[in-house]
Formats: C-alpha cells, structure tokens, sequence
C-alpha cells in the first residue's frame, strides 16, 4: 500500500570502492552486504527533495537532502542501508528516527550549479562538493554497474533488537548523465566509522524522479 510520495531532484550519485571487511561491523547483522566488480561500495548522493507528503496530507515545504548509504541484500531484495541521512527540515528529520529508525540528522545545507554544501548543526559531520556534467542522458543497461549502485527499490532499517525493516519505495529508472567530481571534502565517512574514503570511483548526476513509499515491513 502506498502511503507516501516525493519528487528526488537534482541528484548527484558519488561513488567510491571499499573493502568489503570495513563495512561488516557497521551494517545490520542479518543483511549482505554486496559487492560487485571485487569489492564493495558506498555512496553520497545529495539532491533536493520536493512534494513530500502522506497519503491524504498536504505536501511539505522543499529541502535539501544528503544520504550517505551501502548496498544490501537479504533473502533475494537487494536493497539500501544507511549510515547516515542529512536533512535541512528538523520536523522531517524527528519524524523519520521516530517512525522508521533511520539515521537522519539535521544539517544546514545550500546548493547552486555545479556545487552543494551541508554542515551538520547537532553533530560533527559535513560536506562539500563541485561538480561537472557532460554527455548524453542514460538508463543504467541490464547488469551493469549502474544498474547495482542505482537501481535499489528497497531501504532497510533496524528497529528493536534484532528485528529489522524493509521499505519498499517505486519509481522509474533513473536518468543518468556522467559526472565529474572536481573537489570534495567530507567527514561522514569518519563520523560513521570509516576510513576516509579517498578519490571516487564513478559519478553521475540526474535530473531525478518521482517516488511513492510503501509501508515498512518486518523482514
């Protein structure tokens, strides 16, 4: 059942190799974790999130948003997990640890052409990115790359004890332009555990898509 929707827009997916062995600790026990090309990934992907709302209510003002994340599987869902997920709307990032347990933080964050910066106002943690695009729009083919990182339609997240969660979300393939990441600097990595994580691997930038969210489930 569909109970909410969003517009993710303006999307730069960042994407870097690590070794499989540095994520176990941090990842939920019952999950595992992917790997593809002879190693495991992560991923930033900072957008703007537009139209949010519940079924039956009306929308919430526009923010920035900045996810942090791995890729996942258990039983046959391959799926996303979280370490950390900042936002610019302190109500929205209250209601998402209480109701889905998700590791949300509350950021000042602003964004222009070719740019974006959060800053974390609770907690050590930021970020700052410059960008180029170039080439012609895609779809991730079947079985590549790009279909692993981006093609995810299933967020995971802990809730008591052992239990965990499965979001389901829909929406159409993503539009995908490549990248180039001409400067970063970040410290999620370090704030969720990690070693820092060097020059990335891939990029891409999309326009973005429309999503509806289903319920959270027990796995």
């Amino acid at each position: 059942m569909i109970i909410g929707y969003q517009e993710w827009r303006e999307l730069l997916f960042i994407h870097w190799r690590v070794p499989l062995e540095t994520l176990r600790p941090r990842v939920h026990p019952r999950l595992s974790i992917d790997e593809r090309d002879g190693s495991a990934w992560v991923s930033m992907t900072p957008f703007t999130l537009r139209r949010g709302r519940l079924r039956g209510l009306p929308p919430l003002p526009d923010f920035h948003e900045l996810n942090f994340r791995t890729y996942v599987t258990i039983g046959d869902v391959p799926g996303i997990w979280f370490f950390s997920l900042d936002a610019a709307n302190p109500l929205a990032v209250a209601a998402a640890r209480l109701s889905a347990r998700l590791p949300y933080f509350p950021a000042r964050m602003e964004r222009g052409d070719g740019w974006y910066r959060s800053e974390r106002t609770l907690a050590h943690g930021h970020f700052d990115a410059r960008w180029t695009v170039s080439g012609a729009e895609l779809r991730a083919a079947p079985g590549s790359l790009e279909e692993f990182l981006c093609e995810r339609y299933a967020l995971y997240s802990p809730a008591l004890g052992r239990v965990l969660w499965r979001g389901p979300v829909r929406h159409e393939p993503w539009p995908l332009i490549p990248a180039r990441v001409v400067e970063i600097h970040e410290d999620l990595s370090a704030a969720a555990g990690l070693a820092p994580l060097g020059e990335p691997a891939l990029a891409h930038w999309s326009s973005g898509v429309s999503v509806a969210f289903e319920h959270f489930r027990p796995c």
